[in-house]
């Protein structure tokens, strides 16, 4: 009976203990948490302040570490401040007025001069469409051998094939011939039939002896011996028929006549005959 008393005097105590225990672990525990929650604190204002300074994440770390029952205990606690988390404001640039930016790409800038650019080129097609149906009276000889001169009407857009087309209309003896088989020839040159005299009128293109086509005639040039004479004598085209030129390009005038090339340039010319005898 003795011992039955003595055992739970014993286990009363020792469950007193323990309980004690449990609670010097608790206000340990109480204590250190509350240490480590004013660290944290302290190291978040800290951490709060150089960020403000330096405008950089920085981090807080407290490890806390206690054992219990042979046992270790370790907690990290990682903390970041709240400015961190929000995206960085973007500095807002501001434009110098006095700076000349023209050179700088600009979309809408380039879209109004793109659009103006446009306009003037159709503006401008349109004038030379005037002007290629403008009426022009073109003095020419059909030659075959001897020159009898007449002028026939023709627009300025017209090719070199449709005014010999218009040209042979006017005489009997040229009808019958395919405009393959006739040949134009100005100031010595002979002109493709392709070309337009548009394209000679508006490049103001010279000849041998001056502009190949100036209806005011006072910049037509023929140069005797040098470059330096000027007359205001027009000279006429002349129509011939292909055979007529083959069988005669070796005698003067048809010697002198060349096909047209839009990259010579005539520097020295003379209306004489190089090959006559002397």
């Amino acid at each position: 009976m003795a011992n039955s008393q003595s055992e739970g005097q014993r286990a009363m105590k020792l469950e007193s203990e323990r309980t004690q225990i449990y609670e010097d672990i608790k206000k340990q525990k109480e204590k250190i948490s509350k240490k480590r929650q004013e660290e944290i604190e302290r190291g978040l204002a800290s951490s709060t302040t150089k960020i403000v300074k330096k405008r950089k994440d920085k981090t807080v770390k407290a490890k806390l570490s206690f054992a219990t029952n042979d046992e270790d205990e370790e907690e990290a606690v990682q903390l970041k401040s709240p400015e961190s988390m929000l995206p960085e404001k973007k500095r807002k640039v501001t434009k110098n007025p006095n700076v000349d930016t023209s050179f700088l790409p600009d979309k809408e800038r380039e879209e109004t001069e793109r659009r103006e650019r446009e306009f003037l080129k159709l503006e401008w097609l349109k004038q030379q469409d005037k002007i290629k149906e403008e009426k022009i009276m073109i003095t020419y000889s059909y030659w075959d051998g001897s020159g009898h001169r007449t002028q026939v009407e023709v627009k300025k857009g017209n090719t070199i094939g449709q005014f010999l087309e218009a040209c042979k209309q006017q005489w009997d003896e040229m009808r019958g011939i395919n405009v393959d088989n006739l040949i134009y020839i100005k100031e010595d040159l002979i002109i493709p039939h392709h070309y337009t005299f548009y394209d000679f009128i508006v490049n103001k293109v010279r000849g041998k002896s001056g502009p190949l086509f100036a209806f005011d005639v006072h910049d037509d040039v023929r140069l005797v011996n040098d470059a330096s004479i000027e007359t205001e004598e027009s000279h006429a085209g002349k129509v011939v028929q292909r055979g007529w030129y083959e069988k005669n390009k070796h005698i003067f005038p048809a010697s002198r006549w060349e096909v047209f090339d839009s990259s010579k340039e005539f520097t020295k010319y003379t209306i004489k005959d190089t090959n006559a005898k002397k």
